[in-house]
């Protein structure tokens, strides 16, 4: 049963550099225990400054942090006891073995020698690295290296668990596979915070999703509601034989591409039967039909968008 304490609630959260530059804008973000959370953003949005703050590696202008009740101001220590944090940079010694690493991290944590090293051993085996344990980082692979990473962050067995970008330059297949890890760890009972530019991850993973820009949150809601909020999805018409013009449907709006497909705006709520029926009907066969973006990505950027024209509106 999941704790009825939040695992992170962030209140009034400010972060203002000696520039002038504002970072942060007062955000509120509640996280509830046992959830898997998705934190996206475009670049310097301040995803990493407000992870950087509730991990302890940036100092804050103003508001509150909690971990699991544990102001982070009031008892920092205990607080970084309940977080594991996987950065986005490999920040380990190369030339250092696999359970040297990971059992030395348990260390800054006050774990013993002793149960560091059969912590090491837990966590590379669930990473599956075991059998690489004796072998120097720098000969990874750059998917091993970021199990490598989530294993170091896990050696103290935290309830809070935070990836920044924890896939990134990481191919299709080793993505999968991270996925499956990331989801077996939230199964396992801890909180996962994820922070990712993949959005069709955060679709799959997260149960609930806050999106910021320019430091301030414009949505935080459950994924399928989220979703729902789109009120338009394109879809990608590939027909039998490359078209030479758009038709004209009753209801739909389409466009020829230039490689003779059909791109087709449909509304939320018409069904797609009718698409097919219309176009069987102007004698147009359709081999396939596929969304043109994930649906995430074209939220993101319809809400980002409303945003900047508020922001733009404000300055006037």
């Amino acid at each position: 049963m999941a704790s009825s304490t939040p695992a992170l609630r962030i209140e009034g959260l400010r972060k203002t550099y000696k520039s002038g530059l504002i970072a942060l804008h007062g955000i509120d973000l509640t996280v509830q225990a046992g959830e898997f959370f998705g934190l996206l953003g475009p670049n310097g949005a301040g995803k990493s400054t407000a992870i950087g703050i509730v991990a302890g590696l940036v100092n804050r202008t103003a508001g509150n942090v909690e971990i699991f009740g544990v102001d982070i101001a009031h008892d920092p220590a205990q607080a970084r006891c309940l977080i594991g944090l996987v950065p986005q940079e490999f920040n380990f010694n190369q030339f250092e073995r696999l359970d040297q690493i990971v059992a030395q991290q348990a260390g800054f944590f006050g774990v013993s020698w002793r149960v560091a090293r059969e912590r090491a051993e837990e966590c590379l085996q669930a990473m599956g690295l075991w059998e690489k344990r004796k072998r120097p980082a720098r000969e990874l692979s750059g998917g091993m290296k970021r199990r490598l990473m989530i294993a170091r962050a896990l050696v103290h067995k935290p309830r809070l668990l935070i990836l920044d970008e924890p896939t990134a330059g990481v191919d299709i297949e080793l993505r999968r596979t991270t996925w499956e890890l990331m989801e077996q760890i939230n199964r396992n009972g801890t909180t996962v915070i994820l922070t990712t530019h993949y959005l069709e991850e955060a679709e799959s993973l997260c149960r609930r999703i806050a999106i910021i820009d320019h430091g301030r949150i414009v949505e935080d809601s459950d994924t399928q509601v989220l979703l729902a909020k789109l009120n338009v999805e394109t879809f990608v018409v590939d027909p039998e034989s490359p078209l030479q013009a758009a038709p004209e449907l009753d209801g739909f709006v389409a466009r020829r591409r230039e490689d003779g497909r059909l791109e087709v705006d449909v509304e939320r709520g018409r069904n797609l039967n009718e698409l097919f029926a219309q176009l069987q009907a102007r004698g147009i066969v359709t081999r396939s039909l596929r969304n043109k973006a994930n649906r995430l990505e074209e939220l993101f950027v319809r809400l980002v968008g409303k945003h900047e024209a508020r922001e733009t509106e404000a300055t006037r």
